[in-house]
């Protein structure tokens, strides 16, 4: 089964890449890894703006977060088509690192990202088994609740 048959079968149409919002580009492809710039949550367009352990439970936190791994790999797919390739090349999901808006006290910040690891997971199985990294910081760009970068290995 193709990257895109999983897609349409989980019913996830990939956006466009999103114009950077300040003096970054949102991916940079070396070799054969491609390194995306972080993205934040989004919800309806806008950001999803919370603070976990404040304002949003652990399970909106999760859902936001795979909010953000859609956005990867739509981000994902723009970079591998300007060389001609496209999902199905990525050898393997190398890293995500997640950054959750938490109080102080908030503990579940891996629990959060794994709404982002999990959907990963079920899109690219073993290819998409992963290192990670998840911190609680206290605020993030626009007040979103979960920001996520993503490095990735190409054929």
């Amino acid at each position: 089964m193709t990257v895109y048959t999983t897609l349409e079968n989980l019913k996830i149409s990939l956006p466009p890449v999103a114009v950077p919002a300040a003096a970054y580009l949102p991916f940079v492809q070396t070799g054969h890894l491609v390194f995306l710039s972080g993205h934040i949550a989004k919800k309806d367009g806008q950001p999803w703006v919370g603070q976990l352990g404040k304002t949003m439970t652990t399970t909106e936190g999760q859902a936001a977060a795979r909010a953000v791994a859609v956005d990867l790999l739509g981000t994902l797919q723009a970079a591998l088509q300007a060389n001609g390739q496209d999902l199905n090349s990525v050898k393997r999901v190398v890293k995500l690192m997640s950054l959750v808006n938490s109080t102080a006290d908030y503990t579940e910040h891996h629990l959060v990202t794994n709404g982002a690891s999990q959907l990963i997971g079920q899109i690219f199985g073993e290819r998409g088994a992963h290192a990670r990294s998840a911190f609680g910081v206290a605020q993030l760009p626009l007040g979103a609740c979960v920001e996520i970068e993503m490095t990735v290995e190409v054929a």
